[in-house]
């Protein structure tokens, strides 16, 4: 974390403890950041990279494994005796080969294990936690894959990131009576590793409305306002964040 983030001490997030998954780069990362410039105490899920500052918690583990969610889970609700607000952001972008059976199975297998069970499961263990704490906020980071599909080498991603949307929707319909609020946000073409090379091609660039590559820190501004609470009644959202390359 740089000192900017770590010297600020009064934000819309004072005091709330946020576990973010994925968050030692890209999105994740920059949420982090911005989540701690205000004010939140930060639980920083981690599978390879890592970092560490103030009033930051270092929680390592492989989601593709139930147990590792569990105890990602347990590590960060120990902290400071719970857990405030889920961020649902670590995930993969992960082809399924339709010319190859082998492909397809495992491309279909690894997309469910990441991108839908692994943040279901947590979303569990955050929805038992929130009822005895009355409430808490998830914020699931899908793709605008979940609404228009993806391209035909990773069909199994966009069905996957549109069954964490739908999850995302039944979470706000189901539990808003628990003080529980959901939302989903829904990035396009972002400047991380997934995006790779592309986030520089010009022939990508050309086609964007704002020429440019969505920064994460966009993103991460989005999923800290909804990790704030302050607009309640926009749980069971999608909020979309493509630089109007995709608009519903």
């Amino acid at each position: 974390m740089s000192a900017e983030s770590t010297n600020s001490t009064e934000g819309m997030l004072d005091g709330k403890t946020v576990l973010v998954t994925g968050a030692s780069r890209g999105i994740g990362r920059a949420t982090a950041v911005a989540l701690h410039r205000e004010g939140a105490h930060v639980v920083l899920h981690y599978g390879n990279d890592k970092d560490a500052g103030d009033r930051i918690r270092l929680v390592q583990g492989d989601l593709r494994n139930p147990d590792e969610r569990r105890r990602v889970w347990a590590e960060a609700a120990d902290w400071r005796g719970g857990v405030d607000v889920l961020v649902n952001n670590a995930g993969a972008w992960l082809p399924s080969d339709i010319d190859d059976a082998d492909a397809w199975q495992q491309g279909w297998e690894a997309n469910y294990e990441l991108n839908l069970l692994a943040p279901a499961d947590l979303c569990r263990e955050a929805i038992l936690g929130f009822r005895k704490r009355g409430g808490g906020i998830i914020v699931n980071v899908t793709s605008r894959s979940a609404h228009r599909g993806d391209d035909a080498e990773h069909i199994a991603y966009g069905a996957a990131k549109g069954g964490l949307l739908a999850l995302t929707k039944g979470i706000a319909r189901g539990y808003g009576k628990d003080n529980i609020l959901a939302y989903a946000v829904a990035p396009g073409w972002v400047a991380t590793d997934i995006a790779g090379n592309l986030a520089t091609d010009p022939t990508l660039l050309s086609g964007l409305p704002l020429g440019e590559v969505t920064p994460p820190e966009d993103v991460a501004e989005m999923i800290t306002f909804l990790a704030s609470g302050r607009t309640r009644h926009t749980t069971g959202a999608t909020i979309d964040i493509t630089g109007a390359d995709y608009v519903r």
